[in-house]
């Protein structure tokens, strides 16, 4: 009798927790390049998730970034990963860069943050505009991410992609051959501030260039879903004036085979008050994770899992997003 109850109580405890029942479920991450925030927080993800949910064993698993991971999850490689909006809707319509693929299994589960364009060049530096990099070595991100992808897309459209070499290359690296001066410039495409910015910007001076105006004055917004925004003044020193950019929509992403059970008990962990605060104190970036930011800038269907705990929380799902 005393083991029946036991059981009995421990099933009781799995329901009201909104835990799946069964035995402990894998889930693999997709993070990105050591030094960015998509790795800050599928580390951060992995490490919660199983606090809460003991029957989850989760891990962050490394990644070139955004369009790696679209793939990925898309194809059952990764279960969650970072993803961004614009690289989510191109990949899923197979209108990714040299990929005519389509990966429809992506599905949309919540907002995390906006990801500037961070375009950095030393104080002294010729470089005054993003058309200035002509002849110059840049650091663009890892190829496949959403670094990479970004910068691509942004300097082909203003002209000047065929007139520099890019270097592909993670953050961190990329920050160390800029203090070492193999590199003019790098671009970051992430929530700041940027603890590989921040590395650079304790060897040398730096200044950001204003990359939302050459977007804004070459019509860079009528042909992606990017979105104008201001890095603040003083983000990377007192210095440092507001700088002009523009950003894209960090969007954790998953599988659409997962079940709905287990995707809505994840969602409900994470964006709960305590996963948020944990998010936050992990990094202050993910501040903007809220229910009030819900799933802004999804550009793919969301999972039925996500749909069924935003509804809960009394947000209504436009149909372009309903699985």
């Amino acid at each position: 009798m005393k083991k029946h109850f036991i059981i009995g109580l421990l099933i009781v405890t799995v329901v009201a927790l909104g835990i799946p029942a069964g035995a402990a479920e894998s889930i693999k991450i997709g993070g990105g390049p050591t030094g960015g925030t998509f790795n800050t927080f599928a580390n951060g993800m992995a490490v919660y998730v199983p606090k809460k949910m003991p029957n989850i064993q989760a891990s962050a698993v490394g990644s070139g970034g955004s369009v790696e991971n679209v793939k990925r999850v898309s194809n059952g490689e990764s279960n969650f990963g970072l993803c961004y909006a614009v690289d989510s809707a191109l990949g899923f319509n197979g209108k990714l860069p040299q990929d005519e693929n389509k990966y429809p299994n992506l599905r949309a589960v919540g907002y995390l943050y906006g990801a500037p364009a961070q375009l950095i060049v030393k104080a002294d530096s010729d470089i005054k505009t993003a058309y200035d990099l002509k002849g110059k070595r840049v650091a663009v991100g890892n190829a496949g991410s959403g670094a990479a992808a970004s910068a691509e897309r942004f300097f082909r459209h203003i002209g000047v992609w065929d007139n520099f070499k890019p270097t592909f290359m993670g953050y961190s690296a990329a920050a160390s051959a800029f203090k070492d001066g193999k590199i003019d410039a790098f671009w970051v495409l992430v929530g700041y501030p940027n603890s590989s910015v921040i590395e650079a910007s304790v060897q040398v001076k730096i200044r950001l260039l204003d990359v939302g105006v050459d977007a804004q004055n070459s019509g860079f917004y009528n042909a992606y879903a990017y979105s104008p925004t201001v890095i603040p003044a003083g983000t990377y020193g007192k210095e440092m004036p507001e700088t002009k950019s523009f950003q894209d929509s960090t969007i954790l992403s998953v599988n659409k085979d997962l079940s709905e059970d287990l995707v809505y008990s994840i969602t409900k962990t994470l964006w709960s008050q305590e996963g948020m605060d944990a998010m936050t104190m992990a990094k202050k970036t993910f501040k903007e994770m809220n229910l009030k930011n819900n799933f802004k800038g999804a550009s793919v269907p969301l999972h039925p899992g996500a749909v069924k705990f935003w509804k809960e929380q009394g947000i209504e799902i436009p149909a372009n997003l309903m699985p």
